[in-house]
């Protein structure tokens, strides 16, 4: 369920400035986006795990702050990273 280390590191070669950036702040929103929809999926299929449901509620809410980080700080940038990852807001 959780992100693989290759994945990881293909993210931030997407959305960072080199393969090891994973602490900006685009690609921790894509490494977030990428965990909401795995559970996304897992909750479709075991509709009665609420313990994955307030952990997925967590991730949604931890990246809307990165978001309105980035939309402070990088007005551009956020839209570029919402048209990339195909967020709405």
């Amino acid at each position: 369920m959780t992100l693989t280390a290759e994945r990881k590191r293909e993210l931030a070669t997407q959305f960072g400035a080199s393969e090891t950036d994973t602490g900006s702040t685009k690609v921790q929103i894509a490494q977030l986006t990428e965990r909401i929809n795995q559970l996304t999926d897992h909750l479709r299929q075991h509709a009665g795990d609420h313990h994955s449901r307030r952990g997925l509620l967590m991730l949604v809410g931890r990246r809307r702050r990165f978001l309105n980080y980035l939309q402070r700080t990088d007005l551009e940038g956020y839209r570029e990273l919402v048209r990339a990852l195909g967020l709405r807001k």
